[in-house]
């Protein structure tokens, strides 16, 4: 089994791997054309970007600056919404609902890195992945960790760092964020 498909399996993979490595050049190409093309030039996204995606639901609008770590993972449904300065690190699925919003400076981490510093020295990593309803707002700064599922309607406080699972029309808040009363 390659590094990729134990990536895409979930399994704990080599990110140091030359195929993962040719796959997040290929994204930053991508990120890049994205990031430096005129705005009337290139509409809401970069088409490098766009077809790096595996979906994109209609209307999607990524403002620049924008990163990715593979953009094969990631999933738009329509009207997405990201502000600039988001990242993405999608070694695992990152999924997005219709009508959903990203603050400035969001962060989605998909990564979890080994505990043990010599398994962390050598590259190993397992990819968790993120699911976000319909019709999210996810403020500003806010950071969701590996694994973590918001259900729809829901609502990220500024700042906040998700490390559990929010349940549809809850507003989390917080380090770690914790449903608003």
């Amino acid at each position: 089994m390659t590094e990729w498909e134990k990536m895409q399996s979930g399994q704990w993979y080599c990110c140091l791997d030359p195929e993962l490595e040719a796959l997040r050049a290929r994204a930053r190409r991508a990120v890049h054309a994205h990031n430096t093309c005129p705005p009337d030039a290139r509409d809401a996204m970069a088409l490098e970007l766009k077809d790096l995606f595996a979906e994109t639901g209609p209307d999607c609008y990524l403002e620049a600056p924008f990163h990715c770590a593979y953009g094969l993972n990631i999933q738009l449904g329509a009207r997405v919404y990201f502000n600039a300065g988001c990242v993405v690190l999608d070694t695992a699925s990152v999924r997005v609902g219709d009508d959903t919003m990203f603050g400035p400076h969001v962060q989605i981490y998909c990564a979890q890195h080994a505990k043990d510093p010599a398994e962390r020295a050598q590259g190993l990593e397992v990819g968790l992945p993120v699911t976000i309803g319909r019709n999210v707002w996810v403020g500003g700064g806010a950071i969701l960790m590996p694994g973590i599922t918001i259900g729809d309607n829901a609502i990220i406080g500024a700042g906040s760092v998700v490390t559990k699972d929010v349940a549809a029309g809850e507003t989390a808040v917080g380090s770690p964020a914790r449903p608003m009363a």
